[in-house]
């Protein structure tokens, strides 16, 4: 548990940095903040709970073979094997409620992280008037101000009004103002006070064309400037748009779509067919007929002499024709197949990954639990190198097999297995070398074996 807490807070902080520009100022509430967190924490069992599964077995019997306690239980006639046992079902119930985690829960926690996550990163900054800053966030208006007391008084502030189509033509300038909030934050209100308004437009009337303008100044001891502030109020999008994403499905979807995919695909393989078959239809000519075609065509080297030579121009343009829109109809299902395709494999890849994250448990178990065995070091300072060295390893295959897999170039279950594949004989050969004693990772045993080599190079220059 203390592992995984840890891991599990390191990955928060990666999220944090990760996404820390979509949350700084844009005066978010505490509780959204808190949420995200919450579902970014469930997202990233399917990281934590491997790595700390390692980490750990590493650490215990690490710990038990710096203490001895490892060769007090083989003494006793206790093999390693039947050791680990209780460890074995322990770790085999939490790849059991792993697989019901990524199957119940995990679907949930990336639809509701995800939609959240599009409304923050899609959310404007909040609004601030900085000193001697043009702040443009409200459509429209660009506003700026010489100097802002803390009690939000406003000194020499200048508004332009950006919404007309000939440029900045309507001015406010004031020489103090006061800012202030509607109640249901929905509006930013300027107390202007002591200022000129300068206001410019074009001369004629409507479907007219003049090019004599009309300038107006208009000068107020006191005005108000009202600022619509909707814009900047979080809203959330509907959260059924974000729920066909692959992440988001449980196995009973994920099969449900895949079958549903596979059989549009059979329906475009059809509907490609008859297409092709109404093409040719449609460009056949009276003069060729297919039955006899094979036959006719044995007497002839040229298909053209076929064709009476006033016809034959008239022929190659037809057949280029028909040739150009048999591509166009071959090109456009293509691209329907290749779209359709790639739907199947994302969905088989997240089917595959609910059962690789109950096998990754086991087979990370089966590695950390014969290295510390064989390391015999406990604590927090070795196992936490050689855990992070393997789970790299099992990471980088991983994330390799699924890139395969999106390309094309590999079968989902060969590419998200692959890392299972390639790291459970590594379990075995280790847990056959901790069983045996070995002194796999043992310095001094290399040490003393390369004095050897030396020794006897030395005995053999001497003699």
């Amino acid at each position: 548990m203390v592992t995984f807490f840890i891991v599990m807070f390191i990955l928060l902080m990666l999220f944090l940095f990760k996404y820390i520009d979509d949350l700084i100022g844009k005066g978010f509430e505490w509780y959204v903040i808190l949420e995200l967190l919450m579902y970014a924490s469930a997202t990233n069992v399917a990281m934590a709970l491997p790595l700390a599964i390692l980490l750990s077995s590493i650490m215990t019997f690490g710990s038990l073979g710096e203490n001895y306690e490892l060769v007090a239980i083989k003494s006793a006639g206790i093999s390693l094997q039947k050791a680990m046992m209780p460890l074995i079902v322990t770790v085999s119930l939490l790849s059991i409620g792993a697989f019901l985690f990524s199957d119940y829960m995990l679907p949930i926690a990336n639809w509701k992280m995800g939609s959240l996550l599009y409304d923050v990163r899609n959310q404007k900054t909040a609004f601030l008037i900085n000193e001697g800053v043009f702040n443009n966030s409200i459509a429209g208006y660009s506003i700026r101000v010489k100097k802002k007391d803390p009690d939000q008084t406003l000194h020499d502030v200048v508004i332009y009004e950006r919404n007309t189509n000939s440029g900045n033509v309507n001015v406010i300038m004031a020489k103090e103002g006061k800012m202030l909030i509607s109640d249901n934050s929905m509006f930013l209100v300027l107390k202007l006070k002591n200022g000129k308004r300068y206001e410019e437009t074009a001369g004629g009337t409507s479907g007219t064309y003049n090019p004599r303008q009309r300038f107006m100044r208009t000068e107020f001891k006191e005005t108000e400037q009202k600022f619509d502030l909707s814009a900047f109020n979080f809203k959330r999008t509907p959260e059924e748009l974000f729920k066909s994403h692959y992440a988001m499905l449980n196995l009973r979807q994920l099969k449900f779509y895949k079958d549903s995919f596979a059989l549009k695909g059979d329906s475009i393989t059809r509907s490609t067919y008859s297409d092709l078959a109404l093409l040719a239809r449609t460009y056949r000519t009276d003069s060729l007929n297919p039955k006899s075609s094979v036959k006719i065509l044995k007497n002839y080297k040229n298909v053209l002499e076929l064709i009476p030579a006033d016809k034959q121009v008239q022929s190659i343009m037809s057949a280029k024709d028909h040739i150009r829109s048999v591509k166009e109809v071959l090109r456009g299902k293509e691209l329907y197949m290749s779209d359709n395709k790639a739907r199947i494999r994302g969905f088989l890849i997240e089917l595959n990954r609910k059962f690789t994250l109950a096998a990754s448990c086991l087979v990370l178990f089966f590695i950390g639990a014969p290295l510390g065995a064989i390391i015999r070091k406990g604590g927090l300072g070795l196992p936490v190198v050689m855990s992070v060295l393997f789970f790299l390893l099992y990471h980088i295959i991983s994330t390799i097999g699924e890139k395969s897999v999106k390309e094309g170039s590999l079968s989902p279950v060969i590419g998200m297995w692959i890392a299972i594949f390639t790291l459970a004989p590594l379990g075995a050969f280790l847990t056959y070398k901790a069983t045996a004693d070995s002194v796999l990772f043992d310095i001094d045993y290399y040490r003393r074996w390369l004095k050897r080599i030396f020794s006897r190079e030395d005995k053999d220059l001497v003699s």
